[in-house]
């Protein structure tokens, strides 16, 4: 593969992640639909929760998650982004900050998203979230930081 190439798919593996995020900010399930692909082999390991595979079932959980939660912020750091044929993979670190009845909630959590390429376009395919050991929680306030 040319470097061009490359650096192209990275962009747009880079592009469906962040569009991943700004779905999950915007607690809106019709974007989150959108960057899934629908597939009963698909999966989803969520802080805390056992791993749910289906999108049936991963719908309902952003379903659920999204009822719940008031507010959502999500910013990425460490991104690592790697493109093998019509896969690819982006591990980095979440800093999620949630407002739920009230209060401001903070942490921190390794995640892993693979996505799969088909007919040119990135969706992801499995979402793994896991607390950083030590990290606990970040904050727990009544006001926004």
């Amino acid at each position: 593969m040319r470097q061009s190439e490359t650096e192209s798919d990275e962009k747009k593996v880079l592009a469906a992640n962040e569009a991943f995020y700004r779905a999950l900010e915007a607690l809106n399930q019709e974007k989150m639909e959108a960057v899934w692909w629908h597939e009963d082999w698909v999966q989803c390991l969520h802080p805390g929760w056992p791993l749910i595979r289906g999108w049936e079932q991963i719908r309902a959980s952003w379903e659920n998650i999204f009822r719940s939660t008031t507010q959502m912020t999500v910013s990425i750091s460490q991104p690592f982004v790697h493109i093998l044929g019509e896969s690819a993979w982006i591990s980095c670190v979440e800093q999620v900050t949630i407002s739920l009845e009230g209060d401001f909630v903070t942490s921190r959590v390794q995640t892993t998203n693979i996505f799969v390429r088909r007919k040119g376009e990135w969706k992801i395919v499995h979402h793994h979230t896991t607390p950083i050991p030590g990290s606990g929680l970040l904050e727990a306030s009544h006001s926004v930081q």
